[in-house]
């Protein structure tokens, strides 16, 4: 059964202006000591052979390339296990890319972003297109499969702007790119400066026009922000689509088994300090019930080309003749068009037991008070729907323009993922 083990290092140079996840660009002494305590808790957890490992951040390629290896190293793993990590392509050298691939890693995620320097500019990013260009250069020499993180939507770009993007990178032949629409984040940079904040119908074009220029260079959509040649989807990603079960290690990092999710403390401080003195890092956990864990299910699901049974879709027919939904067998696939929507027809999604589809059943808090914001969460899309109900659906219920309101960024699940 796939498993999967998740690494996040909270550290970065500087942070973007668009970030909220868990990381710090002040605590880099704290690099070997946090690095000691993830080996113990990987030791302490015994865990089953991993199918798929994800290290990333943060920006995990700022650690000293012999410790990273040893991390990596320390991951018990199955046979033809996908073993990923996350890259800042200004911190990618041949020398840390030989020590990765050494250590077993055959996949490598690169923060792109942009390719052009005006656009990195507004997102508040340190590298230029010529270190992504080098960086992608070292990973397709190096023989390992590689992804390149685009974000769409930034100030000062026009769709003129994301076509000469992707063309650049498709012009690398990339195996897989993922593409996630710029959203504003409380507490960031971006969300003190509206004057930056994007435009939801610039971005839905953009999304169309990422679908066009991917597909056409041979990759394929196979979940809303995610595109692959065929053989080179992301193992690790699918595991959380899939509902499968992982493990986090880390600060803030999550764990998933049979329902069950538990996070850990956010600071490194504490996730340091709890492992040193013999502790569960835990922060505290939630139990999905059957119901809330069949309709999550539906959600995932939605958002990948496998689609959901159409006995799950309500208005289908409307959907189908409205260019939403494709109907492929007895599975209801959302179409490009229909991605853009994705929440309003996520919540059209019929489960047994409708009064339970709220949320869970269980929360447990290990502390006083167990913060949950910007955690890192496995790389996905939230589509619950908070109890809402779906309303009569008619032929321009979704009005004119396509409004993304799929949020087609995800948080890098934002710890835990994708790319």
């Amino acid at each position: 059964m796939p498993f999967g083990v998740y690494i996040h290092v909270p550290f970065c140079a500087r942070r973007c202006d668009y970030c909220a996840f868990a990381t710090w660009t002040d605590r880099h002494h704290l690099v070997e000591d946090y690095v000691r305590a993830c080996r113990t808790e990987l030791a302490r957890a015994e865990l089953p052979a991993a199918s798929s490992v994800f290290v990333g951040g943060g920006t995990p390629s700022l650690l000293p390339a012999d410790a990273l290896a040893r991390l990596v190293s320390d991951v018990h793993v199955g046979r033809d296990a996908e073993i990923t990590v996350e890259c800042n392509p200004e911190t990618v050298t041949s020398g840390l890319v030989e020590s990765l691939v050494a250590a077993g890693v055959n996949r490598l995620s690169f923060g792109v972003q942009s390719m052009l320097p005006h656009v990195l500019a507004g997102l508040g990013r340190a590298h230029d297109p010529a270190a992504a260009r080098r960086a992608m250069a070292l990973a397709r020499a190096s023989g390992v499969s590689w992804n390149v993180d685009l974000i769409f939507g930034g100030h000062g770009e026009s769709d003129r702007d994301w076509r000469l993007t992707l063309d650049d990178v498709v012009a690398l032949s990339p195996p897989h790119v993922s593409a996630y629409a710029l959203t504003v984040e409380l507490g960031t940079p971006l969300a003190a400066d509206p004057f930056r904040h994007p435009d939801e119908d610039e971005q839905a074009s953009r999304y169309l026009i990422a679908e066009e220029v991917l597909g056409a260079s041979g990759l394929l959509n196979y979940e809303i922000s995610n595109w692959a040649r065929p053989g080179a989807e992301c193992r690790h990603n699918l595991l959380y689509w899939q509902q499968g079960n992982y493990r986090g290690i880390g600060c803030a990092a999550h764990s998933h088994h049979e329902g069950r999710r538990w996070w850990n403390v956010r600071t490194p401080e504490r996730y340091i300090e709890a492992i040193a003195s013999g502790r569960s890092p835990r922060a505290g956990w939630e139990q999905l019930d059957g119901p809330a864990r069949a309709r999550e299910r539906l959600e995932l699901s939605l958002r990948t080309r496998a689609g959901v049974p159409t006995t799950s879709v309500g208005d289908l027919a409307i959907l189908t003749d409205a260019g939403f939904v494709q109907v492929v067998g007895d599975r209801a696939v959302l179409t490009p068009k229909g991605r853009l929507v994705a929440n309003e027809i996520a919540i059209r999604l019929s489960v047994r037991d409708d009064e339970h589809l709220a949320g869970v059943d269980e929360v447990g808090v290990a502390e006083a008070v167990a913060v949950r914001g910007n955690e890192c969460l496995p790389e996905r899309c939230d589509l619950r729907s908070g109890g809402r109900r779906a309303q009569p659906l008619g032929q321009d219920a979704f009005g004119d323009a396509p409004k993304v309101v799929a949020r087609l960024h995800g948080p890098r699940w934002t710890a835990g993922g994708p790319g």
